[in-house]
């Protein structure tokens, strides 16, 4: 029985038009010489209905690098459903840049690392990346130490008290790295200065395609230049690797109308806009990460870390904390 098999005619196809033409051959003994070397080397199976453009780009053209994945670090393919059926879950960002203070890090601030807080950091990032959402991190250092204070101390200047600073954030980046591996999260840590032994330098390219492959990145040691701070640097790798949210995790609930310790009566503000965190002088992130936050018109979530389940609510786009730069009706989607 002759099955019909729909084939791309061996005739040059133009790059004017994105259909291909096809003709039916049927696989009889007759057609077998159709077959041939010859022929198979224009064969062209598609499975999808396109695959040239309009203007002539081939998909590696328009990727850029023929890996799936485009030059401004977004993957090109569709999301899939499951294969139980079921399609993932609508989530508002598809990759986020969480920024982790030192503070947050030391816990109840009786050592400099608290490994019940990194666990949980851990745990909660697992379950989103489980969901497809690509997760970079910053993490800060002042658990161990700030440059801005010790500068000056027994001679101690700025700059080299602020690489001190810089290493105590690799410290901290190589820790929460140990963790999220000890419970199955492929994670790479990237340094802004090259430390080959322990961790990778920072590559924009090679970080977005570890995030295209499901790992976690770790950007470790601020931007690598004194005088900037970890927001200043988490603020930049969220613009250079096109991410979608600085998640920025602190100690407090958000941000407030006056200081909550010295006033009970602080309300906790819904949102803000870049304007008003300026114009107020509010000690939410330092004035060079907002106005590149603004710039590139990054919104910025502030919210408590040691909130059980506040990492995963604010990376999925759930209501915490306080909004930067939006308002929560456009950004967040509604989750049932």
């Amino acid at each position: 029985m002759a099955i019909p098999l729909p084939l791309t005619s061996c005739s040059p196809i133009s790059t004017s038009s994105s259909i291909s033409r096809t003709s039916f051959v049927s696989l009889t003994p007759r057609n077998r010489t159709f077959f041939s070397n010859q022929n198979c080397r224009r064969v062209l199976i598609s499975c999808s209905s396109s695959l040239s453009s309009d203007n002539g780009s081939s998909p590696d053209s328009m990727n850029g690098n023929g890996n799936g994945s485009s030059l401004n670090g977004q993957s090109s393919f569709p999301r899939m459903p499951s294969f139980d059926g079921t399609s993932k879950p609508p989530l508002k960002w598809r990759r986020v840049l969480l920024k982790v203070s030192g503070e947050a890090l030391a816990g109840d601030e009786e050592q400099n690392i608290d490994p019940k807080v990194t666990m949980a950091i851990a745990r909660e990032v697992a379950a989103v990346t489980r969901l497809g959402i690509e997760v970079a991190i910053v993490v800060g250092g002042g658990n161990i130490f700030r440059g801005s204070t010790w500068a000056g101390c027994s001679g101690l200047d700025r700059s080299s008290a602020d690489y001190i600073g810089m290493l105590a954030t690799v410290m901290n980046a190589i820790f929460l790295q140990a963790t999220m591996e000890s419970i199955g999260i492929p994670t790479r840590v990237q340094t802004a200065f090259r430390m080959s032994e322990v961790a990778e330098p920072y590559i924009r390219r090679r970080a977005i395609r570890h995030l295209e492959k499901g790992r976690v990145v770790i950007f470790a040691a601020g931007t690598g230049n004194p005088f900037f701070t970890t927001d200043t640097a988490a603020a930049l790798r969220c613009a250079e690797i096109n991410a979608e949210v600085v998640l920025k995790a602190t100690n407090v609930d958000g941000v407030f109308d006056d200081d909550p310790k010295r006033n009970p009566n602080a309300r906790l503000l819904d949102s803000l806009t870049y304007q008003e965190v300026t114009s107020k002088d509010l000690s939410v992130m330092d004035m060079t990460a907002i106005t590149l936050c603004q710039e590139n018109n990054i919104p910025v979530v502030v919210f408590n870390l040691s909130e059980p389940g506040n990492i995963a609510k604010a990376i999925k786009g759930e209501r915490v904390g306080t909004l930067i730069g939006g308002t929560w009706n456009s950004i967040v989607t509604t989750t049932t």
